[in-house]
């Protein structure tokens, strides 16, 4: 039987966190992250404190800007000007989705790019793409590509099929694995809802990641033997947390794979924080 890694992302957030905490209080710094929290949408919420209390661990100031669903678009863009412009503020989250009379894209180019630590802006976007590293990196994809180096998963010249091609992972996570960089140098395949064959082509992967937001849509007939599975999804089903992999299922077949929760979620979180401290120093 093959034997199988459980790649353990709390454990590895947990490293990196301390790592961080060392570092800012060697810095003598106290750097502030606004967050922007429009609604009472429970995940939302549930998002926004997991984040808060890895800021108090790690010695970040949270600065909370919460407000009503009803704000206009016009009235919540004055206000991250205001963010913008406070020597306080070191990083802005806005915490999406945001309400459907708001431009999620107008709202994201109106942070100031040094200050967009979730790399959701169109300055950092291209310069993810085009290979710079003075940018931001959106905070899950550049967890993905740690978890994967910090597991000591070799990716060049890998065949990684990405099932999913959102703005917040697919999308980005295939941009950043085909540059010509450190644990990098992948061959990346993006499939979606349209894709023909895709049982075959994710049977393909060495690295395969499920970043669909369908829970247990990948099944083991879908996954080749020996392969590593990285699994993105979160879903609440029944109150439960289930991610886009038949965990049950398929781990036995794999060489290595994230479990839901405690996978991917933890490198997030400290993506984020290490992109604060990056918007320090």
């Amino acid at each position: 039987m093959n034997k199988v890694t459980i790649i353990d992302g709390k454990a590895i957030a947990a490293k990196l966190e301390k790592d961080l905490t060392e570092k800012l209080a060697a810095s003598h710094k106290k750097p502030g992250l606004a967050f922007v929290l429009v609604g009472n949408n429970a995940a939302s919420r549930s998002y926004v404190s997991m984040k808060k209390k890895a800021c108090a661990r790690i010695g970040i100031l949270s600065i909370d800007k919460e407000f009503p669903e009803t704000i206009s678009e016009a009235h919540l863009t004055e206000e991250i000007n205001w963010l913008n412009r406070d020597p306080a503020v070191h990083g802005i989250l806005v915490q999406l989705p945001l309400p459907s009379h708001i431009s999620t894209t107008n709202i994201m180019e109106a942070v100031n790019p040094q200050k967009d630590v979730d790399g959701f802006h169109p300055i950092n976007v291209g310069k993810m793409l085009l290979g710079e590293t003075d940018g931001f990196l959106p905070c899950t994809p550049k967890g993905v590509v740690v978890l994967l180096a910090s597991a000591n998963i070799p990716v060049e010249g890998k065949h990684v099929v990405i099932v999913g091609r959102s703005n917040i992972v697919g999308k980005p996570l295939a941009a950043i694995l085909m540059q010509k960089a450190p644990h990098c140098n992948a061959t990346v395949t993006v499939a979606n809802s349209y894709t023909k064959n895709l049982k075959e082509i994710c049977k393909s992967a060495d690295i395969l990641i499920a970043a669909i937001g369908s829970p247990k849509f990948i099944t083991k007939d879908m996954v080749k033997p020996g392969s590593v599975v990285i699994d993105v999804g979160i879903n609440r089903v029944n109150n439960l947390i289930i991610g886009d992999v038949d965990f049950e299922n398929v781990a036995p077949i794999t060489s290595h794979i994230t479990p839901v929760p405690g996978g991917v979620g933890p490198m997030t979180i400290a993506m984020l924080m290490s992109n604060l401290l990056r918007s320090v120093s």
